[in-house]
């Protein structure tokens, strides 16, 4: 399974609260070469489309009795969406939970 999507959000999370934890005036850490992480984010939403688009093709083409297609294939490229997508569920509900919570902080 390619990791780099996650690794690269990983990354970029990390940053952001190394940022957020750092001293006021201070300069951010990685501002001239850093991560954008709305691309990030969109790269990763768009491996894990990807990731279904396959899978599906796949499922289609063993189902119209292609013989180049094993079942057992099938049903690992299906595990490999499914796991990729339950990933990029986590990682939406961790979003939005740092988002409420931010919200709820009284300055």
């Amino acid at each position: 399974m390619d990791t780099k999507g996650l690794d690269q959000m990983l990354s970029v999370l990390r940053a952001t609260a190394a940022q957020a934890g750092a001293k006021p005036g201070g300069a951010p850490p990685a501002a001239a070469g850093g991560v954008d992480f709305a691309q990030v984010l969109k790269n990763t939403i768009e491996q894990v489309n990807q990731t279904q688009r396959q899978a599906e093709d796949m499922a289609a083409k063993f189902a119209a009795g292609d013989g180049n297609t094993n079942l057992h294939e099938v049903m690992i490229s299906l595990q490999k969406a499914n796991l990729s997508f339950q990933e990029m569920v986590q990682v939406r509900n961790r979003l939005l939970t740092a988002y409420h919570d931010v919200m709820n902080m009284q300055v």
